[in-house]
């Protein structure tokens, strides 16, 4: 499963890629993909962990979203497969009276992108958070049942 990228280019991004790493250049700093991003980006993108599940009736995708309200998360379908969840994790505010000895949860922006498949109904996709969890379920097609048809030879 490739992911597509969330800074505007419309090619694969693919971070498992023999040889993405390999570039002369810095990819992230440097506008290779289409404008500046930070590697705080990067994090957001690559700490945001989904699976996906396909069922017989549907495609599940699940992702830990602990502490997010069903507010702080964005589903959408672009074009006519796309699936994008998105979101932002806010950071704890800090009082100068407190004294924080270690930060360990992300914040900050995360964005994911999915290339659905062509037997989805994306006129029917639903999610919910329910215990931190988003669950976002994309039916199948029913798929018509293929008619025979007699060809008559000439």
């Amino acid at each position: 499963m490739a992911l597509t990228p969330f800074f505007g280019s419309s090619s694969i991004f693919d971070p498992f890629e023999p040889g993405f790493w390999d570039h002369p250049v810095d990819p992230w700093s440097s506008g290779l993909f289409g404008k500046n991003i930070g590697k705080e980006d990067v994090q957001a993108v690559a700490s945001t962990r989904i699976d996906w599940v396909e069922t017989p009736e549907a495609h599940v995708f699940k992702a830990d979203l602990p502490g997010l309200q069903k507010e702080d998360v964005k589903v959408t379908v672009e074009g006519d497969r796309t699936l994008q969840i998105s979101g932002e994790r806010t950071r704890e505010e800090e009082k100068k009276t407190d004294t924080w000895h270690r930060v360990e949860r992300s914040h900050g922006k995360f964005l994911r992108r999915f290339r659905l498949p062509h037997n989805v109904n994306v006129e029917s996709v639903n999610a919910k958070v329910e215990n931190g969890v988003l669950t976002v379920t994309v039916p199948k097609a029913q798929q018509p049942e293929r008619e025979v048809r007699v060809v008559n030879i000439d």
